[in-house]
């Protein structure tokens, strides 16, 4: 039973990444294609003022912080601070 739960938790726990991971290369595509249609459109229309680059900032921004959270070093921090919790939790029951 015990193998049955720890196979569980890490398979939800690889399904969540793999969504995570999906969700920004998503968001990577759509920034791609939106920024290009963009700059394209403002070559074309006004190429004296370069507008598509404040869309391009800002959403970048995004992108990055969204980097940060899929791949950046919170994942381990996380991780790390679960078992940490959980040893100490272990900890309280057996002294009781």
């Amino acid at each position: 039973m015990e193998t049955f739960n720890k196979e569980t938790t890490a398979y939800e726990r690889a399904s969540k990444r793999v969504k995570e991971l999906k969700e920004f290369y998503g968001n990577i595509t759509s920034y791609c294609i939106v920024i290009s249609f963009l700059a394209f459109l403002n070559l074309i229309t006004s190429p004296g003022y370069l507008w598509f680059l404040w869309p391009m900032l800002g959403w970048g921004i995004g992108i990055a912080f969204h980097a940060v959270n899929v791949f950046g070093i919170g994942k381990s921090w996380e991780e790390k601070k679960i078992k940490e919790l959980m040893a100490e939790e272990k900890g309280k029951i057996k002294t009781l």
